[in-house]
């Protein structure tokens, strides 16, 4: 049975049992305690922990799923990273008797097993679902087996939905092993698991220890596609099935290396294929290399199957072609794949390129290293271990991830010190972050942090308001506390409720006043200092300010305007990105200011003078539309069951903010916005750089910034159409032509040069005096040192055997440069020797080869001496 087959036979199946078929959700999990979408429930979650209410209370999904804990195990004849999970569920609907009823039918009538070859486990302390396999389904009793928590009871790994379950293993036959009572408890080679019914009835803890019961009972059931493929089929390994045989195939062809010729090179064929469908599916769903998060793990995979092609003896790029080969497999089923195509296979060509060039270099180091920590004798090997430095070296000059040459290590039988190689990753992280702060800044959070804990989180009212009061309950003068400040000093005050924003999420902190009935001051700076703790930098402008006192703050509206259109101006700027780029031209950084905006995101080429022109102008067009910009507070599921974006790497909690622009851009952002677009007023793009691999950097001004940019760009059109007498939408025009003839000019001075230089080369050549059967030039040509280089090696070709000498003087300095031909050179006569005698002279000293040297110094004055000083040693260095 096919492997496409076997996927529509079990929806099917479900579909006639009044299941709703729901798509594949993304491999990056709206859950941010994931970092990939590992089971087919990750999408349902908020429907078993009651959180939301689904349309449906059946569903069957064929999930693309991806687990990193068995990267390490790729290549064996079972482990994967990326797989399919069938999977159907019942949310408080159906339980566990009606689960394992169908689960049975499916296998033995649809699927046709023989239920004679088919075990089941359950947990330990589930008599119920004991009693329905043996009473009600009619499984012999000899064949249900009872295991403990860490077989048979399901979470994610993570705190969130869980419960005990139930699987079913299929009985491999004799050629696996010798049958066991106790089935898949006694043999894991010989019994395999086809399915896992988890029985959702729990709420657990990070320890996944069950802390509630879910608000209803389900059902999450999971079987693995290729699992069954791989009994269905009859094959001998998972690799053998259909799908992942074609991708084997496709491996051997590119490395010429037919599967089956030993161990070592089938295990590179597997992790070719199964590496190279896995990269095809991250890739295809935004995922970009990088050096952390789930990138590191696209990266990882993609550098592990290229040093297999390596070892495998194929020295040109293999990624491409895996990536057509998956695409043109499963690309019917997964139009995504199909769709993101191009994308993927430029991620997956770059990506290999950059990393074979350092490819070579670093495993000759590593293998260096391996050796030298081995030793020659047999007995030297017990313990041996590459040092963390060498590591890190590998990580930081030649991107070897650490994964990577631990396991390059380990097949040598070395360890790595994994402490030593952390130790100096955190050294650099701290070097990282001690360049983005001031020295006095622990001191200072360690005091205010003080103040939180006394008086509580800092409640803002900057949303709704730009002028309030609050009570001012603390001051730190750097890292001490203090009860008041006088005119001119700078402290960090700390309030009950404030009006100011605090810098984050890219937007920088308010300006403007606070005043007390004794004082006033600036706020220069606001930041969080601790969570729920908002520091305000303020400058005492008169009188005092004291702790206790209740003060009068405004924001500066002026500053504040600025930052908003600047901010709203980036959400909108992040939507273009991603709908004329592709969904992973996510942000990866921001600096919201007022009037300017920068915006970093994942992307792997640059996007050309003519996309980023459209781009502007469609953020121009997108701002004058004066769509409405709302935000409102909801929960952090619900939130993003609307669609509403997560930055990667942010922190959110229970409850968020939401901010949409239109009905088309929906984030989650606790920044200050614009209420309609149409007061950014006007919002262009400047600049699109690289600011590392696979990041971009675009940007943009807004408002009055906006204006004064285009204001400054037409002055200086109309002073360029003013020089050339021109109309200003003649300029181009006229400097093209002007860029032209300058051009035509360059060449035929530059055709004069040589002629010149040709004429000047040949009436020297005639100058040279014949000593003792050698042509001798020594003369003066004031010209650059690099052209008197220059007509010394013409010189040289011209006089057969010869010395030539030229000299030059101007600006305060004198050169010679002196050549020699290269049978003088084998005589002994050397260039840097002739100078020498010169050298002093001009106060300096020489430098070069005997075939070409250069002397220079100061003394301009002495340079016709120093050529006569170097005629004379040429004379002694020819004489017979």
């Amino acid at each position: 049975m096919e492997t496409r087959a076997i996927r529509e036979q079990f929806l099917a199946f479900f579909e006639e049992r009044d299941h709703v078929r729901v798509p594949s959700s993304s491999l990056i999990p709206n859950d941010p305690a994931l970092l990939l979408t590992n089971a087919g429930m990750n999408q349902f979650k908020p429907y078993f922990l009651g959180e939301q209410t689904p349309s449906f209370a059946r569903a069957m999904t064929v999930q693309k799923c991806f687990r990193t804990v068995d990267i390490d195990e790729v290549g064996d004849s079972s482990h994967l990273t990326f797989f399919e999970m069938l999977g159907n569920f019942s949310f408080g609907d159906y339980y566990k008797e009606q689960a394992c009823l169908w689960a049975w039918e499916l296998l033995t009538e649809t699927f046709g097993m023989d239920a004679q070859q088919l075990w089941v486990t359950v947990y330990e302390g589930d008599d119920e679902a004991a009693e329905i396999w043996a009473d009600v389904v009619g499984v012999q009793s000899e064949r249900i087996v009872r295991l403990g928590k860490d077989d048979n009871f399901w979470s994610m790994d993570v705190a969130g939905p869980c419960g005990p379950d139930s699987e079913i293993f299929f009985d491999l036959g004799k050629d696996y092993g010798d049958p066991s009572p106790l089935g898949p408890a006694g043999n894991e080679e010989r019994y395999v698991e086809i399915w896992n019914l988890v029985f959702m009835e729990n709420d657990c803890d990070s320890a996944i220890e069950p802390v509630a019961d879910l608000p209803k009972k389900n059902i999450d059931t999971g079987s693995g596609l290729e699992r069954l493929a791989f009994v269905l089929q009859g094959a001998k390994t998972i690799f053998d099935t259909d799908t992942l045989g074609v991708l084997v195939a496709e491996a051997a062809s590119l490395t010429g290396v037919a599967p089956g010729r030993d161990e070592r090179s089938d295990i590179g064929l597997r992790i070719l294929a199964d590496h190279g469908r896995g990269l095809t599916f991250l890739a295809a769903d935004g995922v970009l290399p990088s050096n952390e998060g789930r990138g590191y793990v696209l990266r990882r995979i993609m550098r592990r199957a290229i040093r297999q092609a390596r070892l495998l003896g194929r020295d040109r790029l293999v990624l491409p072609r895996l990536v057509e080969a998956t695409v043109r497999l499963m690309g019917g089923f997964y139009p995504e794949l199909v769709a993101n195509k191009d994308l993927v296979l430029e991620v997956a060509e770059r990506e290999e390129a950059r990393f074979s060039e350092t490819l070579s270099q670093g495993l000759a180091q590593l293998e260096s290293e391996i050796g030298r920590a081995s030793g020659t004798r047999r007995e030297a090997k017990a313990g041996a271990r590459v040092g963390g430095d060498v590591a890190f070296k590998l990580h930081d000059t030649y991107g070897f991830p650490i994964d990577l040459t631990v396991e390059i290590a380990s097949e040598h039988g070395v360890d790595i010190d994994r402490a030593g190689f952390e130790s100096l990753m955190e050294a650099q992280r701290e070097r990282a972050r001690r360049a983005r702060r001031t020295a006095s800044d622990a001191g200072e959070r360690s005091v205010l942090a003080a103040m939180l804990d006394a008086s509580g989180p800092t409640e803002f009212l900057g949303y709704e308001h730009l002028e309030g009061e609050g009570e001012l309950i603390g001051l730190a003068d750097g890292a001490k506390s203090v009860a008041l400040a006088a005119e001119g000093q700078e402290v960090d005050a700390v309030f009950d409720s404030t009006v100011f924003y605090a810098e984050g999420g890219g937007q920088v902190g308010d300006m403007g006043t606070v005043k007390t009935p004794s004082g006033e001051a600036k706020v220069l700076d606001v930041r969080r200092l601790a969570p729920g703790l908002t520091g305000h930098r303020l400058r005492v402008l008169r009188g005092e300010v004291r702790v206790g006192d209740v003060v009068a703050q405004g924001v500066d509206p002026v500053y504040r305007s600025g930052c908003q259109r600047a901010h709203t101006a980036t959400h909108i700027l992040h939507w273009i990105l991603r709908d004329r780029l592709g969904e992973h031209a996510t942000q990866a950084g921001s600096l919201v200011e007022p009037g300017r905006l920068r915006f970093d995101f994942n992307h792997f080429d640059s996007l050309g003078d003519g996309l980023i022109a459209d781009i502007s102008s469609e953020l121009q067009d997108r701002v004058l539309s004066d769509d409405t910009v709302r935000a409102y507070e909801t929960s952090y599921d619900f939130a993003r069951s609307l669609g509403a974006m997560a930055i990667f790497g942010e922190k959110y909690g229970d409850f968020v903010r939401v901010v949409e622009v239109g009905d088309y851009s929906k984030e989650l952002c606790g920044g200050t916005h614009v209420p309609h677009t149409s007061q950014i007023a006007v919002a262009l793009v400047t600049s699109e750089s690289s600011i590392g691999a696979n990041l971009r950097r675009v940007e943009a001004l807004v408002g009055r910034d906006g204006l004064r940019f285009l204001a400054g760009r037409a002055a200086v059109l109309a002073r360029s159409a003013e020089l050339l007498k021109a109309n200003p939408e003649d300029v181009a025009e006229r400097v093209e032509r002007l860029l032209a003839t300058g051009k035509d000019m360059e060449r035929r001075l530059a055709a004069q040069d040589r002629d010149a230089a040709e004429f000047d080369a040949q009436a020297l050549a005639r100058a040279a005096a014949d000593v003792n059967g050698v042509r001798v030039l020594v003369a003066r040509r004031d010209a650059p040192v690099d052209a008197l280089r220059s007509l010394v090696q013409t010189l040289k070709s011209r006089l057969g055997s010869g010395v030539v000498v030229l000299g030059a003087a101007g600006e305060g300095h004198a050169n010679l440069v002196g050549g020699v031909t290269k049978d003088l050179v084998e005589r002994g006569v050397s260039a840097r020797e002739l100078l020498a005698a010169g050298s002093e002279t001009l106060g300096g000293g020489e430098g070069g080869k005997p075939e070409l040297a250069i002397s220079g110094g100061p003394r301009q004055e002495g340079l016709d001496a120093a050529l006569e000083q170097v005629r004379e040693a040429v004379l002694r260095a020819l004489e017979p």
